[in-house]
């Protein structure tokens, strides 16, 4: 073989070993990068807050964990959600959400809806299947595939969740195991759409049961809360709200525009969710929407579920969170608020999943009653959702 051969295979295979090293590594550290885990120091942990979360039914609305390259059957060791730290958490239900499209540097304030999309090049880095590079249906679509995978492969300790009849098949055998961990799924954004109605009966039929209107951008429903116009609901977005709703799939309204929410209230005939949010008057963000539709949403029956990030509560220690609950509770009433960790969104928290048994510490030092904090931590959630998934 000539020297120049010799080189260029050389040269071919240390290429190839770059690329594997890349593949193989890459998706973890830019993980590592937006997911972020800050925890505090000197925790104190009652015997009352370990009895009582050991008893609750726990529930969180929003955790965006599909968009990473991660086994969520593996307990990892970064990152804020997985099967076997929800189990250690104690948590019955999760809402998967799948993010179809963010912007870089996630800003709040305003967002062309041209801008760079940064789940195209996590698409591309995570050797997502090619549709998926410029159909943003078909990432929501790949990351309920890896959902349905996760769960399908450990059907003793996960289930699925798509309607009344799973839920309470999922409710009775929890009583016996504790460990059975419920799994949903919603849309961050109803860019998931690709501007075609069809497409709510396709991501129906692959277990969507929530879907958010908007995220960071203006779309052909209306606009966002951190895009250019402002605008309420189109005539796209009303008919895609009452197609949704006419399929029992809940409507959220995080991210969207005041005039959005506004619109959606106006002509909705079910109750709404924020799946993760803060309260305006708690947390003076321009991720948090007014007061004053808060108590719109809740006294249509609606539920309000806070986060543990720095744009929902400014401040994330623990004690803050609980305050945020507690302002939630006051302003809307303890049946109104749930959780909503945006846990997995480029977030950075005190406390991931496993360690929930902290919140509970920090609402009973609020001063919160037991069946308050039993209401916010899931019964709330499990009561709406049978109240409204389909048959």
């Amino acid at each position: 073989m000539s020297r120049s051969k010799t080189v260029l295979l050389s040269s071919g295979l240390v290429l190839g070993l770059v690329l594997v090293a890349i593949l193989n590594f890459a998706p973890s550290y830019v993980e590592k990068q937006f997911n972020r885990l800050s925890p505090a120091k000197d925790i104190k942990i009652t015997e009352q807050a370990m009895l009582l979360h050991d008893n609750l039914f726990i529930g969180d609305w929003h955790s965006d964990s599909l968009m990473w390259d991660r086994d969520l059957n593996e307990d990892s060791d970064f990152g804020h959600v997985d099967f076997p730290r929800l189990q250690q958490g104690n948590v019955a239900l999760q809402m998967f959400t799948t993010v179809t499209k963010s912007p870089s540097g996630i800003n709040y304030e305003r967002n062309e809806s041209d801008a760079s999309d940064n789940v195209t090049k996590l698409a591309l880095l995570q050797s997502w299947p090619i549709a998926t590079w410029s159909s943003l249906t078909q990432r929501a679509l790949y990351q309920a595939k890896k959902l349905h995978q996760f769960v399908a492969a450990q059907p003793q300790k996960f289930r699925f969740i798509d309607s009344k009849h799973t839920l309470n098949a999922f409710v009775q055998a929890r009583q016996s195991d504790l460990r059975l961990v419920g799994a949903l799924l919603g849309t961050e954004g109803s860019h998931a759409l690709d501007g075609d109605l069809a497409n709510i009966q396709v991501l129906y039929d692959a277990g969507f049961r929530m879907m958010s209107l908007q995220h960071f951008f203006d779309n052909k429903l209306g606009g966002s809360l951190h895009g250019t116009t402002g605008a309420g609901l189109t005539v796209f977005g009303r008919d895609a709200v009452l197609a949704m709703q006419k399929r029992n799939i809940i409507v959220d309204i995080s991210h969207s525009s005041v005039q959005v929410v506004k619109d959606v209230l106006a002509i909705s005939q079910k109750p709404l969710v924020i799946s993760h949010t803060g309260l305006y008057g708690h947390c003076q963000s321009p991720r948090n929407i007014p007061d004053e539709l808060m108590q719109t949403i809740a006294q249509a029956g609606g539920l309000v579920a806070v986060g543990y990030w720095d744009g929902a509560v400014c401040d994330i220690s623990v004690t803050n969170v609980a305050a945020a609950i507690k302002y939630g509770i006051d302003l809307l009433g303890a049946q109104h608020i749930a959780l909503g960790s945006d846990f997995d969104g480029a977030t950075t928290v005190v406390f991931d999943t496993s360690e929930l048994v902290q919140l509970t510490q920090a609402l009973l030092d609020a001063g919160l009653s037991e069946p308050d904090i039993r209401l916010v931590m899931g019964e709330n959630m499990q009561r709406f959702l049978l109240a409204n998934l389909p048959d």
